[in-house]
């Protein structure tokens, strides 16, 4: 095989081996339903806390923390602090009280919270509404790191991987994946962290990268050598889309020629302004399926040049300069091109506007403030709101310990979340033709790979592939047990045989382990064209107006009732998932969005208006609906909130 990285498939190999064997080890002490579900309840402080820090680094950590911020720059920086931030929601409000209602899944904390078998059915649809979203961006990270590493099609190495976390999954349950997901904890902190330090040793430290972009805030990162870029077809849009810089021109060769379906402005033209010159159209001709578009002969070659916008015979000013655009381009079908060395590299913000905030992630929509807010609640919120990672303070042995734990994850992520902005900054300043793949995500994995020492690239390549595995292994296995919980055993174990024995309810588990494994990876297929951290961010948003609010305040309004929790969490959820679905519909261009820039805003980063909506909702029909009130409500309050030492807790669920 040409272009396999073979001492990366090495390293690759050994987590994947690894994580196998830790699985079988951790199955010989998985014999009851509880070990399957919650562990036994018995896992200690220390490592639960590095098994929930395992499951919550995912790949949106590893990798997509950083590509987001080499392709964004500043505003991406919200993401870590987002997801360090929303554990302090954790510890201060929900940590205590959920582990001493102790439950096995939070279906069953809205049944046993409202005394209403119907709340647990609208619990277990968005525990797998939220499930499914989160479990895309791993799907992505699994085919397009095996991509890199064995050069395999996107769909080889979602399917591969999949199979693989599936089977450890229906073979251990959450005792099994404990014991997996502390250990891939370590192995993603020693990935993210040790090569780092070598890269900065060679190509410059974090404060000087900075600073020589600050130094030239009008410059694009130009490529030092000719690079050979790979382009995708319109089947993969919008990652088969170009778009070059208006600091200068920048020339493609194409040595087989190229089919291109559309040539349009970057900048959206506003009415009134003048149409992109002709002399940046390539010469048009006949696509091969028949329909009109352009093309470039072989041999051929296409130089894109920025131009003033003009409106009414008259320069757009911006900031008392000249407003400058360029031209993007649609390949047609999968396109080889080569980027001249000292070239402008596509789809790159110019320094300034990358290292400022409000930059071309927020500011896209002409909404950065509304955006930037939006996005900050959907991830503190969120991260209160994922059932994947709530579920697991049942597996602690207290309330106490529970809060505990949630200490010792704000300490174990905080110091991994140290890293990924350096990656990202050395990735701008040395490998910019990722900007022009489309694929910034493989920061982590390509870096080393640009040393001079090719060997030691290889090496430190393989340790962030065995990390980068480690990631969105460890984060799929604790979304699998999570929706596997919620059908076997709040589907089939409390709806379908609430009689069903605890030998009947884990082979449900396993069952449904297989059945959530195979959809998972057909619906990681749809996504190549998205960032990781941008998927993970909207199943951040679902949580923080569906789970978030219920968690909230089923844990500290004794008013709230079954009537308003569901509402709340219906209304604030779908809604949410209705406005993504939405824009990636349209991303995909499978729909047209012909909306205003603000609404757009409120569509892509829905927690803004979601969150308030959901507990609004809750507050006003629960108010309205008094009488619905559970009778025990005050036992079940205390029980929620009552220390340890008194006697007054016992478990929801006790086998």
């Amino acid at each position: 095989m040409t272009g396999v990285n073979w001492i990366a498939l090495a390293f690759v190999i050994v987590t994947i081996l690894a994580t196998i064997g830790l699985g079988i080890y951790a199955t010989g002490m998985a014999k009851s339903a509880s070990d399957f579900f919650v562990a036994g309840r018995g896992v200690n402080v220390f490592w639960n806390a590095s098994a929930i820090s395992g499951e919550y680094l995912s790949a949106a950590s590893f990798m997509g923390i950083a590509g987001l911020i080499m392709k964004n720059g500043y505003d991406a920086l919200w993401y870590p602090v987002g997801y360090a931030t929303g554990y302090l929601f954790l510890l201060l409000f929900i940590a205590g009280p959920l582990r001493r209602f102790g439950a096995y899944t939070i279906p069953d904390f809205a049944e046993g919270r409202f005394n209403s078998p119907w709340m647990r059915k609208i619990a277990v649809i968005v525990v797998l509404l939220i499930g499914f979203f989160y479990t895309m961006p791993q799907m992505k990270a699994a085919g397009v790191t095996l991509g890199a590493i064995l050069a395999w099609p996107y769909w080889a190495g979602i399917v591969v991987v999949g199979a693989v976390i599936t089977f450890n999954v229906a073979l251990g349950g959450m005792k099994g994946i404990t014991f997996v997901q502390g250990f891939q904890y370590w192995l993603k902190v020693f990935a993210i962290s040790v090569p780092i330090f070598i890269l900065c040793s060679v190509f410059g430290g974090y404060n000087s990268t900075l600073g020589a972009a600050l130094d030239e805030p009008k410059e694009v990162p130009r490529v030092d050598r000719d690079t050979p870029l790979q382009f995708k077809g319109k089947v993969s849009a919008p990652a088969n889309a170009v778009s070059f810089s208006s600091v200068g021109p920048t020339t493609l060769l194409f040595p087989k020629g190229a089919h291109i379906l559309k040539v349009s402005p970057v900048r959206k033209p506003q009415p009134g302004e003048a149409p992109m010159p002709a002399q940046d159209y390539p010469s048009t001709g006949t696509l091969p399926d028949g329909s009109n578009g352009y093309v470039i002969p072989p041999g051929g070659a296409y130089t894109a040049r920025p131009w003033t916008v003009v409106k009414d015979g008259k320069p757009v000013m911006k900031d008392g300069w000249p407003l400058l655009t360029a031209p993007k381009i649609e390949f047609y079908d999968p396109t080889a091109a080569i980027l001249k060395e000292g070239a402008l590299a596509p789809n790159a913000p110019p320094n300034g506007k990358w290292i400022a905030p409000f930059g071309p992630m927020t500011s896209k929509y002409d909404n950065p403030l509304l955006y930037t807010y939006s996005l900050i609640i959907a991830l503190v919120c969120g991260t209160a709101g994922l059932p994947h990672i709530l579920v697991r303070f049942y597996t602690n042995p207290d309330g106490r310990s529970a809060k505990r734990t949630t200490l010792w994850v704000m300490v174990l992520i905080g110091v991994f979340y140290l890293f990924p902005a350096v990656w990202g900054v050395l990735g701008r300043a040395n490998l910019p033709a990722m900007y022009a793949n489309n694929s910034t995500d493989l920061a982590v994995i390509k870096l080393p790979t640009a040393l001079p020492n090719k060997l030691l690239g290889q090496i430190l390549s393989g340790i962030t592939s065995a990390g980068a595995f480690a990631a969105f292994m460890s984060t799929f296995s604790g979304l699998l047990v999570s929706m596997s919980s919620a059908l076997a055993h709040d589907i089939y174990g409390k709806m379908i045989r609430p009689h069903a024995t605890s030998d009947e309810r884990t082979a449900a588990f396993k069952v449904s382990a297989v059945l959530l494994g195979a959809i998972a990876i057909l619906l990681g297929l749809r996504i190549e064209s998205f960032d990781i951290a941008m998927l993970v961010g909207w199943a951040f948003a679902i949580a923080a107006a569906s789970y978030f609010p219920l968690l909230l305040l089923g844990s500290w309004w004794r008013g709230l009732t079954r009537h308003g929790a569901a509402a709340g969490m219906l209304v604030g959820g779908l809604l949410s998932l209705g406005a993504i679905a939405c824009t990636m519909f349209a991303d995909l261009k499978w729909i047209t969005l012909d909306v205003s820039p603000f609404v757009r805003t409120l569509m892509e980063q829905p927690a803004i208006w979601g969150v308030p909506l959901s507990i609004a909702t809750m507050v006003i029909v629960s108010l309205a609906t008094q009488g619905a009130l559970p009778k025990d409500v005050d036992t079940k309050m205390l029980r929620l909130h009552a220390p340890e030492e008194l006697g007054l807790s016992k478990n929801y669920i006790e086998h």
